[in-house]
This record gives structure tokens, C-alpha cells and sequence, in this order.
């Protein structure tokens, strides 16, 4: 059975720094390319940021690009997304997601039809 568990959610300020991780379970980590993806209330699921299976290649969103960073860790199983600079409309409840497939550049991975497995997401709130 496939698990995946993301954890480092929290309260925030302007300005500060987050790391979530998410720990999978139950598949070939390697062989799936790994996104995150994000959901205020009263919004659409929103794309964050991918990793390819290697982790050579990512993608992100406009508004992350610069601030966020996703990386990954095979012998671990996990993947991370690292939130510098926080600001409010980083608000959401952050999703991990694993892609089979993994083939296909922003357009593709960034549709979260793509994906294959979802965690069941952490809350960060960021607010002075």
C-alpha cells in the first residue's frame, strides 16, 4: 500500500523560512517523480513544484520561483520543499504527490490529474 506522510507544517511570520517533507512508503521512490502542490480555502488545488525521479530537473510555479526549492532524497524515500521568505498568500494546506509516469515537461506535471498518489497534506499559515 502506498503511504505518503508530509510533516513540517506550522504557524509562520512574514518573512520566515519552512522545510515540509514528505515520506513515502509502499512504492519504488526512485522511479517517481515527486510534486507538491498547495490548497487555500476557497481555491483550486494550486501546482507548487516538481522533481524528476533523479531529481536533475524541477519545475515551480511563478510565484515560488526564487523562494522555494524542492529536493529529494532516494536512500530516503523523501521529498522536501523548502518555503524561504514567506508571505500570506502562502497560506494552504500543502500536498505531496507521486507521479508514475514522470515523462513530460511544466505542462504535464504540473496537472495534478497526472499524479498517481497524494498524501493527506499539512497545514502552513503564515500570518503576523
Amino acid at each position: 500500500q502506498v503511504q505518503l506522510a508530509e510533516s513540517g507544517g506550522g504557524l509562520m511570520q512574514p518573512g520566515e523560512s519552512l522545510r515540509l517533507s514528505c515520506a513515502a512508503s509502499g512504492l519504488t521512490f526512485s522511479s517517481y517523480r515527486m510534486g507538491w502542490f498547495r490548497q487555500a480555502p476557497g481555491h483550486e488545488r494550486e501546482f507548487v513544484a516538481a522533481i524528476s525521479r533523479r531529481g536533475s530537473r524541477t519545475y515551480y510555479v511563478d510565484s515560488v520561483k526564487g523562494r522555494f526549492t524542492i529536493s529529494r532524497d532516494n536512500a530516503k524515500n523523501t521529498v522536501y520543499l523548502q518555503m524561504n521568505s514567506l508571505n500570506p498568500e502562502d497560506t494552504a494546506v500543502y500536498y505531496c504527490a507521486a507521479d508514475s509516469d514522470g515523462t513530460g515537461g511544466y505542462d504535464y506535471t504540473s496537472k495534478s490529474t497526472v499524479y498517481d498518489h497524494w498524501g493527506p497534506g499539512t497545514q502552513v499559515t503564515v500570518s503576523s
